[in-house]
């Protein structure tokens, strides 16, 4: 009897989890070695936090099965549940994640991660907002606005292939950061609804407002991610070469006391900081700690 793609698929899946609970030394073997390696550090990460990986839920959501003779590719989104325990302290982690299954006659020949190009259009009559030079940071409703629409995409807003600074933006939007700069996409920090600041929704336009505003949003760098509250941001350059791709917002602490963070484009929520868990991650990566609110 024929084997079909979903029996694969099942028996795959199980490897994968099985892997990162340690219940199977053998690495999942249709995995890409950046996922290999990912895995395995993340693992590492683990043994260093002295944290317990208690339990992984998966959930798998196909949308997509293309047929080419005996080969299937099938598109889905992944659900990531990680129930983690550290110092007698618990918490979930979650993402989701877009992947691609290739099989041939029944087994499965490589899986991997597969981001879908999106681009989302506002809806119309959003309203330019005034400029205002000083704040007080509503931390609360950052955190609040950042566990609302982690995985979602706020109709309000432009939404991109590349969300991640638009969504941290967003979250401090949504802590009464003031706006200020437009309609010079170059200056400031700013969104109107049909326009926004470079510095808005690109991740190293927006790192370098940070570290330089003395109006409007402004912040504070710091060295250590654990001076940093609830509602304010890391930005990375995982390549080391001060190109600075991504943006996430702390949204908890684990039981080190170490920032958990929610962000986009690869949509997570209460993840651990480092991102050692990415196939973006290398070992030239670079982070900047921004307290907000601190100018």
């Amino acid at each position: 009897m024929t084997r079909s793609w979903m029996e694969a698929w099942k028996e795959h899946i199980q490897q994968w989890v099985s892997f990162q609970l340690q219940h199977r030394p053998v690495k999942p073997s249709k995995t890409i070695p950046q996922e290999t390696e990912m895995l395995r550090r993340f693992k590492r990460t683990l043994e260093r936090r002295q944290a317990d990986l208690l339990k992984i839920r998966i959930t798998c959501h196909p949308y997509r099965l293309q047929r080419f003779e005996k080969q299937e590719h099938i598109y889905y989104q992944l659900r990531l549940r990680r129930m983690l325990k550290i110092n007698g302290r618990y918490h979930m982690e979650e993402q989701w994640i877009p992947r691609i299954m290739k099989s041939h006659d029944g087994y499965v020949i490589i899986d991997q991660e597969q981001p879908q190009p999106m681009q989302i259009k506002p809806r119309a009559g959003q309203p330019i907002y005034p400029e205002r030079h000083s704040f007080m940071y509503d931390r609360r409703k950052a955190v609040q606005y950042a566990e609302a629409w982690w995985n979602n995409y706020n109709p309000d807003y432009q939404a991109f292939s590349d969300n991640c600074t638009n969504f941290i933006s967003q979250c401090l939007r949504a802590g009464d950061a003031p706006m200020r700069g437009q309609p010079d996409r170059g200056s400031g920090w700013w969104y109107s609804g049909t326009n926004w600041s470079y510095s808005w929704a690109v991740a190293h336009s927006f790192r370098w407002y940070l570290s330089s505003s003395d109006s409007g949003l402004t912040a504070v760098e710091t060295e250590k991610p654990e001076k940093l509250g609830l509602g304010d941001v890391i930005c990375y350059d995982f390549n080391g070469d001060d190109n600075w791709q991504h943006s996430t917002i702390v949204t908890g602490f684990d039981g080190n006391g170490e920032p958990l963070v929610n962000a986009q484009t690869s949509n997570s929520r209460s993840r651990y900081w480092t991102y050692e868990d990415s196939t973006a991650w290398t070992p030239a990566i670079r982070y900047k700690f921004f307290q907000i609110g601190q100018g």
